[in-house]
């Protein structure tokens, strides 16, 4: 059995939903991991900030789920950034088939088995 894998996910409060769908898949037997995030409601708060950027320090890799929601995510920016300044491997995911927004910086594939899984498995 392969080592457990830590993925943190970043994402934007709308979009908790597909966060809980993804997160479901963590149940799945084909590779141990395990999904973090830190839910807020005030991405401001420094304490907060401190936090997330340990949990991302602990993280084998981040797994940002990209929508529209994601251009005025203040809390799922700033966790992208910090994960790109603290070297983890990023992979965005689009969190909805008919929605392909883009984000700067952020190579996002659709959202499949075999892409996470590979992702999971390059960690």
């Amino acid at each position: 059995m392969a080592d457990t894998r830590i993925v943190f996910v970043a994402f934007a409060i709308e979009d908790q939903g597909q966060r809980n769908l993804l997160k479901g898949q963590s149940n799945h037997p084909r590779m141990p991991y395990e999904f973090i995030d830190m839910s807020v409601k005030n991405p401001y708060d420094s304490g907060w900030k401190e936090k997330v950027r340990t949990r991302i320090r602990r993280s084998h890799g981040v797994i940002a789920l990209v929508s529209k929601n994601s251009l005025t995510s203040s809390g799922q920016k700033w966790e992208i950034q910090c994960a790109k300044e603290e070297g983890k491997p990023l992979l965005g995911v689009w969190a909805y088939s008919l929605d392909r927004t883009n984000l700067a910086g952020v190579h996002t594939v659709p959202w499949t088995d075999a892409n996470i899984a590979a992702f999971i498995g390059s960690l």
